[in-house]
């Protein structure tokens, strides 16, 4: 996919979500609980620290944290980031943060802050016309790694050992060659993640929707293959990890936001196998609350508590991503400045 392309179908995908949001209507023992933020931005990118500390990032530039629960919300955006869309961030306290930017060339940029936004730095600036960077995340405070759509045939890993400080792209002898069209989505920072000190990244586009993992800290990669739907505009927009090894992949075609057949899948033993009863609809944002595994999309979240095999609808309300912190603290955010965290 040219870069050009890419960028057109990220925006599309923007304008075809876009809209006045459903109300969160929940039902069953889980709920959203809405956390106004004042502000009309789309939050595609979401960093929850605790019940009460959490980050989003998101179009024109915005950043956001709070450290009440959601009650007050903070600008703290780098200043000269108003015309950048970010789309993913990590966050390791209140006070330090690494946001990603995505766009043609020097439009990818990753920011950090040591003291809650009141300054940034920004620590790289792509210089590669090939590259696009969809996401990031981190294994530990100083190990991370972005993840660039194909350049040279091969997916670009980007790494930093100083927890984002500085990075550096990485030799591509590791990486499994690229598939023609196969790139990955920038849809909710949750296209490249990390537990249990392994590193996975998920595709479409191509013939096949696949999987990359590394246990090396992004040197090296193996890939597999999953009967999640690819295409176009299909493929597994969101991935899941436990420290255990337990993973899920949800996904779809966001250009036909309310159907999605095959569209979620888990991880069993080394297969990736289609879940039993799916969302049955485009989800973008997935993630762990222990055993229990969450989903979201512009039309609803789902639960599942057997490990991706089954999911059920819970909420009906428009949400881009989805995060839990270890100790349970599960966020959601996404169009029309909407934030939120879960109750039950």
């Amino acid at each position: 996919m040219t870069l050009q392309r890419k960028l057109s179908m990220v925006l599309a995908v923007a304008l075809m979500t876009a809209g006045a949001p459903a109300p969160a209507q929940a039902g069953g023992s889980a709920s959203w609980t809405l956390t106004p933020t004042g502000t009309e931005a789309r939050f595609r990118g979401l960093a929850p620290v605790s019940d009460r500390v959490a980050w989003v990032a998101g179009s024109a530039g915005t950043v956001l944290r709070t450290v009440d629960g959601g009650r007050n919300w903070a600008s703290v955006g780098p200043a000269d980031a108003a015309a950048l869309e970010f789309r993913d961030i990590e966050a390791f306290d209140a006070r330090h943060a690494v946001a990603l930017t995505i766009g043609n060339g020097p439009e990818s940029r990753l920011y950090a802050t040591s003291d809650g936004g009141r300054t940034w730095s920004e620590t790289f600036r792509n210089e590669d016309p090939a590259a696009f960077y969809d996401c990031l995340t981190f294994l530990d405070r100083r190990h991370g790694l972005a993840l660039s759509d194909p350049v040279d045939g091969k997916f670009r890993i980007l790494a930093t050992r100083d927890g984002g400080r500085t990075w550096a792209v990485q030799p591509t002898a590791g990486m499994p060659a690229a598939l023609d069209g196969e790139f990955a989505f920038a849809a909710s920072g949750t296209c490249l993640v990390s537990a249990g000190g392994k590193a996975l990244f998920a595709t479409g586009g191509g013939a096949t929707a696949r999987v990359f993992t590394s246990r090396d800290l992004g040197r090296t990669w193996s890939v597999t293959g999953t009967p999640v739907p690819s295409g176009p505009s299909a493929g597994i927009y969101s991935l899941a990890v436990r420290p255990s090894g337990a993973a899920i992949a949800v996904g779809g075609d966001y250009t036909t936001p309310t159907a999605a057949p095959d569209g979620a899948a888990y991880l069993r033993g080394r297969t990736w196998t289609v879940s039993r009863t799916v969302p049955g609809e485009y989800r973008s944002g997935a993630a762990w609350r222990g055993s229990t595994a969450l989903a979201v999309g512009p039309t609803g979240s789902d639960l599942s508590h057997d490990g991706g095999r089954t999911w059920k609808r819970f909420d009906t309300g428009s949400f881009d991503a989805v995060e839990c912190t270890s100790s349970g603290a599960c966020w959601a955010s996404g169009e029309k400045g909407r934030v939120a965290r879960l109750t039950r």
